[in-house]
């Protein structure tokens, strides 16, 4: 690994850490997708062995599966009403707590359990901390069954998602688009996404993050969300 992915690598683990102390015992826990957070799994698997009685759901099968090999008990979201905390990790996140997620390609899921968490809390290191979203890609998941038209609708900026020369298929069995857009205005952009038949999902997180840990060089900052997210 460079000196700058070892930096990120734990970055992420510290981040993770903070989050992680929000757990309480008896708490119902949603834990995110991605290399970021794989961290939070691995620190509360850590806690879970050290006696934390706590419960989980997963928002993707691979994270599923890290969680019951750490020991952690899993719940199947199809039959939880309500989260307590879920913790995730971010492709950029700003100061408006607007946060661009999905390059492990389970924002669909993310945003569902998000939705219904009390809380969710976003962790990240140092260069996914941005000035404004915008800069990355924009993942959005698609009905497979109109993927011509909706990369038509979406934009020269659109581009499918491969995986060793197939479309990159999700846990829910769509494909994604990883679009380029202008985010003058993210709002606009996410309702225009969401009244676009044949999308299912995409990765513009605007109201759903409650607060962010970012971890640089070692200090570990928290981003709180000055009202209600939602």
């Amino acid at each position: 690994m460079t000196d700058t992915s070892d930096r990120a690598d734990g970055e992420k683990a510290r981040a993770a850490a903070a989050a992680v102390a929000e757990v309480r015992a008896g708490m119902l826990v949603g834990l995110g997708t991605g290399s970021t957070a794989t961290h939070a799994i691995r620190a509360l698997g850590a806690r879970v062995a050290e006696g934390l009685a706590v419960r989980a759901v997963a928002t993707s099968q691979a994270s599923d599966a890290l969680a019951r090999r750490l020991g952690i008990a899993m719940l199947d979201f199809a039959d939880v009403p309500r989260v307590d905390l879920t913790i995730d990790g971010a492709d950029e996140i700003d100061p408006r707590l607007y946060a661009v997620k999905g390059a492990g390609g389970a924002m669909l899921r993310e945003k569902v359990v998000a939705a219904a968490s009390d809380r969710m809390v976003v962790i990240a290191d140092s260069s996914k901390r941005v000035a404004a979203i915008g800069a990355a890609r924009v993942p959005v998941e698609i009905l497979p069954f109109a993927r011509a038209s909706l990369l038509a609708a979406l934009g020269e900026g659109a581009e499918l998602r491969m995986r060793d020369g197939a479309p990159y298929v999700t846990d829910n069995g769509n494909w994604i688009a990883d679009c380029r857009f202008a985010l003058d205005d993210p709002a606009k952009t996410a309702a225009w996404l969401d009244g676009m038949p044949g999308v299912l999902g995409h990765g513009l997180f605007l109201d759903e993050v409650d607060a962010a840990y970012v971890a640089e060089y070692g200090v570990v900052s928290r981003l709180e969300r000055a009202g209600p997210s939602r």
